[in-house]
């Protein structure tokens, strides 16, 4: 059976954050992601965590000035001094929390960065917080992010992503399939998860179009639940949708999933 976390994030957002833990395991979820902590003290995240049963599944490595319009650094070929320091104050969070994967984000490349640097800039800070994070006992993943929800995002198909997994080299950086950003860029999603399922640590989930939880768009969750389970997926499931309405109003997908 899936075991689903709820993305703070995007869950439960008119409660105040630190509130969103206790939100989240009376609505039944096990687990929880977000995009960042660094706002919080680590002991008090940690202290929500263990007051209401929860597991820390995912947060982000810092991604630069994310209220200014940025997605994350990786590509940035000026920004690695700034990278490499995040890797370290994400190291310092996964320790308390007892987070055990942390999400890279490519970022959008810069104007006058060609796709060449890029991607070279991301491949080397990709082994550099790989090499990290593994030292620290942490998988690194990073995801595909459609280019229509964030336009120029540098990482956005399954095939590109692994290639530059491959030029990195090493067992410590997995795929975050996320299957909504996946639907919309490349489709097929039942095989392509299928071919590539052992290198797929996480995934996340909402319905297209609109971003809302599943049941309210195109793509056929119960298939897939089960499909993951027939594979013998072991991982989370990270719900990252806009509620359509009220949070605990939407969650019947959840229930039918358990």
């Amino acid at each position: 059976m899936p075991k689903f976390a709820a993305n703070l994030s995007m869950l439960f957002t008119k409660v105040d954050f630190l509130d969103r833990f206790q939100a989240a395991a009376e609505a039944g979820f096990k687990g929880v992601e977000y995009l960042f902590p660094y706002d919080f003290e680590a002991a008090e995240i940690r202290r929500r965590l263990e007051d209401n049963g929860l597991e820390q599944v995912l947060f982000n490595l810092p991604a630069g000035d994310w209220a200014a319009g940025e997605r994350g650094i990786a590509c940035h070929p000026d920004r690695v001094a700034e990278f490499r320091e995040g890797v370290e104050r994400a190291i310092a969070y996964a320790r308390v929390l007892g987070n055990t994967q942390v999400n890279c984000l490519a970022g959008i490349k810069p104007e006058g960065v060609s796709d060449a640097e890029a991607r070279q800039t991301l491949v080397g800070n990709l082994r550099y917080a790989a090499d990290k994070l593994a030292d620290a006992g942490i998988l690194l993943i990073a995801e595909p992010i459609n280019t229509r929800d964030i336009p120029g995002f540098f990482l956005n198909r399954t095939e590109q992503a692994l290639q530059i997994f491959d030029e990195v080299a090493g067992d410590n950086l997995k795929l975050q399939y996320d299957i909504y950003h996946m639907q919309i860029m490349e489709g097929d999603l039942a095989p392509t998860i299928e071919t590539h399922f052992d290198r797929i640590a996480h995934v996340q989930i909402a319905d297209n179009p609109g971003r809302h939880e599943p049941g309210t768009g195109e793509i056929n969750y119960p298939f897939l639940f089960a499909h993951l389970d027939r594979l013998g997926y072991q991982g989370w499931i990270g719900a990252e949708y806009k509620p359509a309405g009220r949070t605990q109003e939407g969650l019947g997908w959840l229930d039918a999933a358990r």
